[in-house]
């Protein structure tokens, strides 16, 4: 397997940080634009897309700010990765943005930020922004 290498994308949202922590952090909310459904076990959340499912354990969550997840895949391969993703304010305009750090292959990393950039306009258009 090759190594995962680490990215970042920045995505402005016209959205209240309230509402945009709502669909990043609640199974409601990522089953709205992320996933087909999700369901919480735990520290467990099972995402599941056109009926396959994957799991990822939480690993933090600070409150109106950021949350931060593992695939159980690469937890069980013992890789140092995760995805998060983390509201931004910029303090001079008030713009609200979606940090998102995830990790990928090189060989996939277009598809993989092609990926996250079709479900950030999934999630701008359930949320009208």
């Amino acid at each position: 397997m090759s190594e995962k290498v680490r990215f970042e994308l920045e995505l402005e949202l016209r959205s209240s940080t309230a509402v945009l922590f709502n669909m990043i952090s609640t199974p409601s909310g990522l089953s709205d634009w992320f996933a087909d459904n999700v369901n919480i076990k735990e520290d467990v959340y099972t995402f599941i897309w056109d009926g396959s499912e994957q799991q990822a354990r939480l690993l933090h969550k600070k409150k109106g700010e950021s949350i931060k997840f593992q695939w159980l895949e690469d937890e069980e391969e013992g890789l140092d990765t995760y995805f998060e993703l983390r509201i931004h304010v910029d303090e001079l305009t008030n713009d609200v943005a979606l940090l998102i750090t995830d990790f990928a292959e090189e060989s996939e990393m277009e598809d993989a930020k092609m990926l996250w950039n079709n479900q950030i306009a999934e999630l701008k258009m359930t949320i009208g922004s």
